[in-house]
Order: structure tokens, then C-alpha cells, then sequence
């Protein structure tokens, strides 16, 4: 039987990197350039850091319970 991730936590999983992503190419923007990052922009390196972290979801199992 295979056990992968439910699909509510992939997808939570994968927004929260999303979101996260995102952020932090804001702040280092911000630190770099001193200019805010447009939205857009921000939206897009998220989405793309979103892609392989979906893809490697799908691939993982859950850690597996021993039963006594």
C-alpha cells in the first residue's frame, strides 16, 4: 500500500513556502537595491519556488509508525 501526503498538506505545505519565498525576496531586495520588489515580481519567484517543492511533495511518504 502506498502512503504519500494528503493533498490539504501538500497544498499547505506549498503555499507556506510560497508565501515565505516570496517574503524573503522582498527583504533582500529591500537590503540589497534599497527598493521595494513589485508585487509581481515577488508573486512570480514564489510561484516558481512553488513547482519543485509540489513536485518533491508528491514524491515523499510520511515516516512510517511502529506498532508494539
Amino acid at each position: 500500500m502506498k502512503l504519500f501526503l494528503p493533498f490539504w498538506q501538500r497544498l499547505l505545505i506549498t503555499v507556506g513556502v510560497m508565501l515565505l519565498t516570496s517574503y524573503l525576496a522582498g527583504l533582500v531586495c529591500q537590503g540589497l537595491f534599497a527598493v521595494p520588489i513589485p508585487s509581481y515580481v515577488a508573486g512570480l519567484i514564489g510561484g516558481l519556488a512553488a513547482l519543485p517543492t509540489w513536485d518533491f511533495l508528491k514524491r515523499i511518504r510520511p515516516a512510517q509508525q511502529e506498532r508494539k
